[in-house]
């Protein structure tokens, strides 16, 4: 056998073994996507939740407690906020953690576990004794209200529906005051900043709300985060604390959140957000633009955020309320809205008994001299988008106007 035929024998043999390798690798993944799909199967059918290495599966849903459950594990279910019967979210929460070894919960991650809840969670009544005067009854009206709409609405449109999440991206808005027992998911454009002085004050970080620059308040990582916590921490504080959501009519929120980011100098979100918004939808973009990503118009924002392969993620200054905070998974005790900040915050303090003399900080947070978004500011914007445009951009906060009850804006 010559030197050419050994070479060809060797190509030959060569070339067979990569088509097996091929054939074999293919065969495998195919047999770990139809088990991994019988499985996902299985799990929907049984309605069971996926449990961390060494645990037993429990069923999520039971009109009672799960088998096994104890006084303390249903105490732990229930808050100093609440009364009457404990939620199944806690119930089934408590349940999980009383299972974890200390050793599981060291070494492992048990944020990645929590999926397959049924939605909404129970609404409990708020408890009032803190409350001191008569001249929060209007307010205390219009809250009950807006919490049993939001329940009705989750009810309604998420009924027997199973979110399947990490629990580490639901409350990873979520910011946390110990002192107080408060709870405050973060709605960018909807007086967080001030909402953030207020919880630092609380925890007993500064004296006064007007003291706090924006830098400390938005980079000093003075505040814990819910998602800090360990399983058993975020648990316990879901169910004992008292969480609260500050909303703003969506519109309003989006325009707000373009002319602070877009019309005044800013190091981050020119380079990075506006350079990609230019250059996708801007034609014939000049150098001086492409380099700096400075003058983005409204337009182009709204061609960026209507679009499905947009140049450049999500921001949460934009993101919907309903994937900042999930409030149809998450029990929000108390519901505020931008447009009647001041007294919605005002009685929120009273109800966490919060010192008499701290009130919500009245100030704007950056370019004090800009006229607020108002509907008004809003609608000049409306008018640089075309009709299509203006119900795309509904559209996409569609669920945040249906959730919060807000009057949808005439396209």
């Amino acid at each position: 056998m010559n030197l050419r035929q050994v070479f060809v024998s060797v190509l030959i043999f060569g070339v067979a073994g990569l088509l097996l390798f091929m054939y074999l690798q293919a065969w495998i993944e195919e047999q770990h996507t139809e088990s991994g799909k019988k499985l996902q199967q299985q799990l929907i059918n049984q309605d069971f939740i996926l449990s961390p290495p060494g645990m037993t599966r429990r069923a999520v849903w039971n009109s009672s407690a799960p088998p096994g459950l104890s006084k303390l594990e249903m105490a732990a279910s229930g808050g100093r906020h609440w009364r009457g019967k404990a939620d199944p979210f806690g119930v089934v929460a408590a349940s999980l953690v009383s299972q974890l070894s200390d050793q599981q919960k060291m070494s492992e991650s048990p944020l990645s576990h929590f999926r397959g809840l049924y939605l909404p969670p129970a609404l409990h009544p708020l408890n009032k004794t803190l409350v001191k005067g008569g001249k929060w009854k209007d307010v205390d009206s219009a809250q009950e209200k807006r919490r049993s709409f939001l329940h009705d609405f989750c009810k309604k449109y998420n009924s027997r529906k199973k979110l399947r999440t990490h629990l580490v991206h639901l409350v990873s808005r979520i910011y946390v005051e110990d002192r107080h027992k408060v709870l405050y998911c973060e709605v960018p454009k909807a007086g967080c900043s001030n909402w953030k002085r207020v919880l630092m004050v609380l925890n007993g970080l500064a004296t006064s709300a007007h003291n706090i620059s924006h830098d400390d308040v938005h980079y000093g990582k003075h505040l814990r985060k819910l998602d800090s916590y360990d399983l058993e921490g975020i648990y316990t504080r879901l169910n004992t604390y008292t969480k609260t959501i500050f909303v703003r009519d969506p519109m309003e929120r989006l325009v707000s959140a373009f002319r602070d980011k877009f019309e005044h100098p800013n190091s981050y979100y020119h380079p990075v957000f506006g350079k990609a918004i230019i250059k996708k939808y801007r034609h014939n973009a000049n150098e001086e633009s492409l380099k700096t990503g400075s003058g983005v118009k409204f337009k182009e924002f709204i061609q960026y955020l209507l679009d499905s392969h947009r140049p450049v993620g999500m921001d949460i200054h934009w993101e919907q309320v309903s994937k900042l905070c999930y409030p149809c998974l998450i029990n929000y005790d108390f519901i505020g809205k931008f447009e009647t900040l001041e007294e919605d915050a005002n009685y929120f303090l009273q109800l966490v008994g919060a010192p008499a003399e701290l009130k919500f900080p009245k100030f704007k947070d950056r370019h004090s001299s800009d006229e607020r978004t108002s509907a008004e500011v809003v609608r000049q914007y409306l008018k640089e988008l075309s009709k299509e445009e203006r119900q795309l951009t509904y559209d996409f906060y569609y669920l945040d106007y249906l959730m919060f009850n807000y009057t949808s804006p005439i396209v």
